[in-house]
């Protein structure tokens, strides 16, 4: 039989990635466990494997699109014997799909309930709270969960009296308009038996595919894909674009689309009041390398490309950083003669493949003990900025510089932790963010960040605050520079520049000096920083 694959979930508030390379291809036999495919989410690179073998009848996305977590990603062919739910081949009240409408019994159905839309321009919302349980039965009009658009909290009334079957989403998670909420087992309507018999028929000849084609021709408000029109009155258009047709007396359904999948515009609509057709059924989402989509003509050397994965994340959160904390920089210079002394001393004895003694865990173990003295430095504010919360964990972040982009992994728990230890966990998190298969528990509960601009050859910066953290420092490069010494003499010393940035919401300039001469003195006394460790 045919089995779809449902991408799983890959990390915490993820909806949906890129899809970065096939590792098989249609009519490929593949075995359990199998890697099938890398995606790309906001935080990290992540192969999918596959749950169990077969022939694969589908690949759902090309290369480069962007698939939804809980959407099917591909079609695979297995025994009978290998699939969870198989389906009798004689079976006229049983079939085997996921689709929005199946046949729970003689007498009801289960059917799936789509988010409408609950705002001018909304596309998704977060699920605040479920206000039933799976198994709960509800009437008509009980509010069944709280959401939260990017304008108000919305609570979401049923439909139908029926049954709770399943909940699409978990507290937290992003739901998506026009996609299931939830299902719900609700008495079965006159026209719903036929629907059953088709799906039930073409369970029998072994395809998923058209059951899931037969029920959702009876569902209203589903979408046919692929189509420029959608069945029973309804289109596949923006809360802006029915609102325009809606004014205009037009029926929507009625319009012919230009966008993928048969995607309604105002131009649309607009050609369709003058009679006339749209350039294209299916525009495609990027242009040809060398052209730009502008009011004049194209230069040939101009080049558009998405901004999407990692790189529109980092956009988006160094926006909102910059637009919500107050900024302050300060900068300071650090001798570290000594200390890198120390470090060539022993590297030779302690690195190897697994550890390289580099100078990042002496800087992250000097901070972790300066912010003992200094938890102020280390804490988080609540978006209206009346309570500060004072974190025991001295997660201390490091920014890199992958091929996809900018990450910050963290080494958890510092102040737990020794220089072998610190330096063991950053050659780990390097390796992983360099080739881009970070794990996204080491993105996550950063208390403070590192940068290290010096590595590329800058001196000053003024880094952006990794948002919700309050602090974070930029390493500029180590110089070797002249300098007076205790008896007046010019000697050669390694020195580097570094520069703060604090949230002065919370941190003034007089603790941000004092805690960086603390951390300064660490480094430059590396025997003050063995005495203080516990």
């Amino acid at each position: 039989m045919i089995k779809d694959f449902i991408l799983p979930d890959i990390g915490e508030g993820v909806v949906e990635c890129e899809l970065v390379e096939w590792l098989v291809a249609e009519g490929d036999t593949v075995a359990e466990d199998q890697p099938v495919c890398d995606v790309m989410t906001d935080k990290a690179l992540v192969q999918i494997p596959a749950p169990f073998p077969g022939v694969i009848s589908k690949l759902y996305y090309a290369k480069g699109e962007i698939a939804k977590v809980h959407e099917p990603l591909y079609a695979v062919e297995v025994d009978a014997a290998d699939s969870e739910a198989p389906v009798p081949a004689a079976s006229a009240d049983t079939a085997a799909s996921s689709s929005t409408n199946t046949t729970a019994s003689a007498d009801s159905q289960v059917e799936d309930f789509m988010l409408p839309d609950i705002g001018e321009g909304i596309v998704e919302c977060e699920l605040v709270e479920w206000l039933v349980a799976e198994g709960d039965t509800v009437v008509e009009d009980q509010p069944i969960c709280d959401v939260m658009t990017d304008k108000a909290l919305v609570q979401i009334p049923a439909m139908k009296a029926g049954k709770i079957v399943k909940l699409h989403y978990r507290k937290g998670q992003l739901a998506q308009v026009h996609q299931p909420l939830f299902a719900i087992e609700v008495a079965a309507e006159s026209g719903s038996a036929p629907v059953a018999q088709t799906a039930a028929a073409s369970a029998s000849s072994g395809s998923t595919s058209a059951v899931s084609q037969a029920q959702t021709q009876a569902q209203s408000g589903s979408q046919t894909a692929g189509s420029s029109m959608v069945p029973q009155g309804k289109a596949l258009a923006s809360p802006a674009v029915r609102r325009m047709a809606r004014s205009l007396d037009v029926d929507i359904a009625k319009v012919p689309g230009s966008g993928k999948n048969g995607r309604v515009y105002k131009e649309d609509i607009e050609r369709f009041l003058k009679g006339a057709t749209p350039q294209a059924q299916a525009q495609p989402q990027t242009l040809p390398q060398g052209q730009v989509q502008t009011g004049a003509a194209a230069t040939a050397n101009d080049r558009v490309e998405p901004i999407k994965g990692v790189r529109a994340v980092m956009a988006r959160m160094m926006t909102e950083s910059v637009s919500s904390i107050p900024h302050f920089t300060y900068c300071e210079e650090l001798d570290l003669t000594e200390l890198i002394a120390l470090r060539e001393a022993m590297k030779v004895k302690y690195s190897n493949d697994e550890l390289k003694l580099t100078m990042m865990p002496f800087f992250m173990k000097a901070m972790s003990l300066a912010l003992t003295e200094f938890p102020v430095i280390n804490s988080r504010v609540n978006a209206d900025c009346t309570e500060l919360t004072y974190l025991g964990r001295h997660n201390i972040g490091m920014a890199v510089d992958s091929k996809v982009g900018l990450l910050v992994p963290n080494v958890k728990d510092v102040q737990d932790k020794s220089i072998l230890d610190v330096a063991a966990e950053v050659t780990r998190l390097t390796q992983a963010a360099r080739s881009g298969r970070v794990a996204p528990a080491d993105l996550k509960d950063g208390s403070i960040s590192i940068s290290n601009i010096g590595a590329l050859g800058g001196t000053v910066a003024t880094p952006i605050i990794n948002k919700p953290e309050v602090a974070i420092v930029a390493l500029g490069k180590v110089q070797t520079l002249p300098r007076f010494n205790a008896k007046g003499k010019v000697e050669a010393r390694k020195l580097m520049q570094v520069s703060w940035s604090g949230d002065h919401r919370v941190i003034d300039g007089g603790t941000i000096a004092r805690f960086c001469n603390l951390w300064k003195q660490y480094l430059e006394q590396p025997q003050e920083m063995l005495l203080a460790m516990r």
